[in-house]
């Protein structure tokens, strides 16, 4: 008998469970009269500010939007510097070149694979507005010490939150850290839509209102242009659909800690490094990211055996053909070059059965 897939991420099971909730929550949408920017999307934008003990929140068309409508509500500018990290998806920095600014890169710990906050001030010059700490994989960066980098320098802190809603850090939630944040609800995320979204939220009135006027052309109310924006809105079915996986998400996220909690007690092949969840973070495992020297090789093995993984990132922003010229080559990202050749994530969702986790876990101890 043919052995099933495993595979690294699946929604389908999720949706056969919630299928009929589903349905109902689109068919009340498409009944309404209303598909963009009504009562959904109000709704969702109030309930997440309260999920993430934030006063404002701003829905978008995605977290690359949300990124981006961020550093424009501050005023981020041509030339101007961002300080961020290599080793993440490419909307982080694409956000920051969209704008015409600079990306300025900080090699990452070894440990967690966050930004190595001990290189953030050698890398502060006038140009510099902005830092972009990535909650990478389901964890915060140190924002004690990064917000105190921040005020030395009259930086601003915009969270990438794109794979952390609903982590936390020393007790605060994940987007309630820095100036603004920028959360992305892509399906694979651990809050995941049916298609493309994103929020930003914050403290600040000013941004809050600047950011909502970004989001509809550099609109209020009247279809009239106060400045340049965008056109990026969180459409009414999917906030809908968002609103009914937010009331669902600290289980889910349980689910996610339990599975992880499993590979961390019974991996036990010494050349596999599993993930830690640093000190102060409540981990919400977006995704299960380890290391093996012999990477290629052990995820070949693990696919002639029907389970998939996947490679989170192969290619750091700097060594991209699209984004290499904003790179000096004598600045050199030592750990960030060197994990992008060995990280990988093992499958991880909520609904992944036992018996699929037992058996990834035979076949690594195996290898």
């Amino acid at each position: 008998m043919k052995s099933s897939k495993i595979v690294v991420w699946n929604y389908l099971r999720d949706y056969k469970k919630n299928q009929k909730a589903i349905l109902k929550i689109v068919d009340k949408v498409f009944l309404s009269g209303q598909l963009i920017l009504s009562n959904q999307v109000n709704n969702f934008e109030n309930n997440f500010a309260n999920y993430t003990n934030t006063k404002y929140a701003i829905g978008v068309n995605s977290g690359t939007d949300a990124i981006q409508i961020a550093l424009m509500a501050i005023g981020i500018k041509k030339n101007d510097e961002v300080i961020t990290v290599s080793n993440t998806a490419v909307p982080t920095v694409s956000a920051i070149v969209s704008c015409g600014a600079i990306p300025i890169y900080v090699d990452i710990n070894e440990k967690d694979y966050l930004i190595d906050i001990s290189l953030i001030e050698k890398k502060i010059s006038k140009k510099t507005k902005a830092i972009i700490p990535v909650n990478l994989y389901g964890q915060s960066a140190d924002y004690e010490k990064i917000n105190k980098i921040a005020k030395k320098f009259n930086l601003k802190v915009i969270e990438d939150c794109a794979q952390s809603a609903g982590s936390f850090y020393k007790g605060r939630p994940s987007g309630s850290n820095g100036d603004l944040a920028a959360f992305s609800f892509y399906p694979t995320k651990i809050l995941g839509a049916y298609g493309d979204g994103g929020m930003v939220v914050t403290n600040n009135k000013n941004y809050f209102v600047k950011a909502k006027k970004l989001r509809k052309y550099g609109m209020s109310k009247l279809y009239y242009s106060e400045f340049h924006g965008v056109n990026s809105r969180l459409d009414e079915v999917q906030a809908a659909i968002l609103n009914y996986q937010l009331s669902k998400l600290n289980q889910n996220i349980l689910k996610r800690r339990r599975i992880a909690k499993i590979y961390d007690e019974n991996i036990i092949n010494d050349k596999l490094i599993k993930p830690i969840e640093s000190k102060n973070n409540f981990h919400g495992y977006y995704i299960y990211v380890v290391r093996h020297p012999q990477r290629n090789k052990i995820m070949n093995y693990l696919r002639k055996n029907h389970v998939f993984c996947n490679i989170s990132y192969p290619f750091p922003i700097h060594s991209m053909k699209g984004y290499k010229h904003l790179h000096k080559k004598t600045e050199k990202l030592k750990i960030t070059d060197k994990l992008s050749k060995q990280i990988f994530s093992l499958p991880m969702y909520p609904e992944l059965k036992t018996k699929d986790v037992e058996k990834v876990i035979k076949l690594i101890n195996n290898f």
